[in-house]
C-alpha cells in the first residue's frame, strides 16, 4: 500500500440529510387541532335567535303577525296535500303523525349502517347526535317558557321554539353523515339538505311554526353535531372528502328551488318568500356543518410538503 492509499469512506452528499425530514409532531393525526369552533358558533347562534325573537318585544311583534298573513291555516300552501293533514293522505316524513315513525326509522338506519360498516365510535356518535338534538328540543320546549311581552292572543303563547318537525331532518342528516362511507358522504349530505329545505319551508308556510323556531331547530341540531364531533377522537372525526366541484353549486341551486316550491302560497308573497329564505338558510347551515367545516379544517391542518 502506498502512502497515497487510504481507507474507503462513504461518499458524503451535502443534500442527503435534507431529503427525508421527519414530520413535526404537530402534524400527527393525534395532535390535529380539535374543531371546537363550529359547536360554539352554532350554540351562540341558537341562543341569539331565541333571545332576539322570543325574549324581546320587537321580536315578538315581528313574528306574531306571521300567522295572519294570507288565509289562516295551511290549506293555501302548494305542499299542503303532502302534509298529511288531508284525511286519508300519507304525510311527507316527518310531518303530522309520521314524526315518531321517522325517528324510529332513522335510528334503525344508523344502527344498521354501524353494524354493516363496523364503525362503532362513529355509530355511537351518530346516535348521540340524533338523540341529543331531539332530546334537547323536548327539554327546551318543556322547561323554557315563552314570555308574553306584547299582549298576544292566547293561541300564540304556546312554546314552539325550536321546531320539532325541523330538528328531525336536520339531526338525522348530520347523524347519517357520520356513518356512511366517505365517498358517498357528500351525496348523502345533499339528499338530507334537500329533505330539510322541503320540511323547513313547509313547516313555516303552513303556519306550524314561526321562522325563528325553524331556524332555531336547525342551529340546535348543528350545535349537537359540532359538540359530538369535537368529543370524537381525531382519528374518528369526519374529515374532508373528495366530491365533484359542481356538487356544492348543484346542492345550493336545488335547495333553493325546493325551498321556493315548498314554501309557495298563492295568497301571500311575503309568507312564501320568507318561508323559502328561512328554509334555504337552514339547508346552508347543515351543508356547512356536514361538508364545509371539515374541508376547511383539513386545509388548515394539511402539512406543507414544499
Amino acid at each position: 500500500m502506498t502512502q497515497h492509499d487510504s481507507p474507503s469512506l462513504p461518499a458524503h452528499r451535502p443534500g442527503a440529510s435534507k431529503q427525508a425530514p421527519e414530520a413535526p409532531d404537530s402534524l400527527s393525526p393525534s395532535r390535529t387541532a380539535r374543531p371546537w369552533m363550529p359547536a360554539l358558533l352554532y350554540t351562540l347562534g341558537f341562543l341569539t335567535v331565541y333571545l332576539l325573537a322570543i325574549c324581546t318585544p320587537w321580536g315578538q311583534r315581528a313574528e306574531n303577525p306571521w300567522f295572519y298573513l294570507g288565509i289562516q291555516g295551511g290549506e293555501a300552501a302548494w305542499i299542503y296535500p303532502l302534509s298529511g293533514a288531508v284525511y286519508g293522505s300519507t304525510p311527507l316524513p316527518p310531518l303530522e303523525l309520521s314524526a315518531k315513525p321517522t325517528v324510529m326509522a332513522g335510528l334503525a338506519v344508523i344502527v344498521l349502517l354501524t353494524l354493516v360498516r363496523r364503525c362503532w365510535r362513529q355509530g355511537c356518535a351518530a346516535l348521540g347526535v340524533a338523540i341529543l338534538a331531539i332530546g334537547a328540543k323536548e327539554v327546551f320546549k318543556s322547561t323554557v317558557p315563552r314570555p308574553d311581552l306584547v299582549g298576544a292572543p292566547e293561541n300564540l303563547l304556546d312554546q314552539g321554539f325550536p321546531s320539532g318537525h325541523t330538528v328531525i331532518p336536520a339531526a338525522f342528516t348530520l347523524a347519517v353523515v357520520l356513518v356512511v362511507s366517505p365517498r358517498v358522504r357528500p351525496y348523502v349530505a345533499t339528499a338530507g339538505v334537500l329533505w330539510l329545505a322541503c320540511i323547513a319551508a313547509a313547516t313555516a308556510t303552513m303556519g306550524g311554526h314561526r321562522p325563528s323556531e325553524v331556524l332555531g331547530a336547525t342551529l340546535l341540531a348543528c350545535a349537537c353535531y359540532g359538540l359530538v364531533t369535537w368529543l370524537l377522537p381525531p382519528a374518528d372525526a369526519p374529515g374532508a372528502t373528495r366530491s365533484p366541484r359542481a356538487l356544492p353549486v348543484i346542492t345550493v341551486t336545488l335547495a333553493l328551488a325546493v325551498a321556493l316550491v315548498s314554501g309557495a302560497r298563492p295568497d301571500t308573497l311575503t309568507r312564501s318568500l320568507v318561508s323559502a329564505a328561512t328554509a334555504f338558510i337552514c339547508a346552508a347551515l347543515v351543508w356547512c356543518a356536514a361538508v364545509g367545516w371539515p374541508a376547511r379544517a383539513a386545509r388548515r391542518t394539511r402539512p406543507d410538503l414544499s
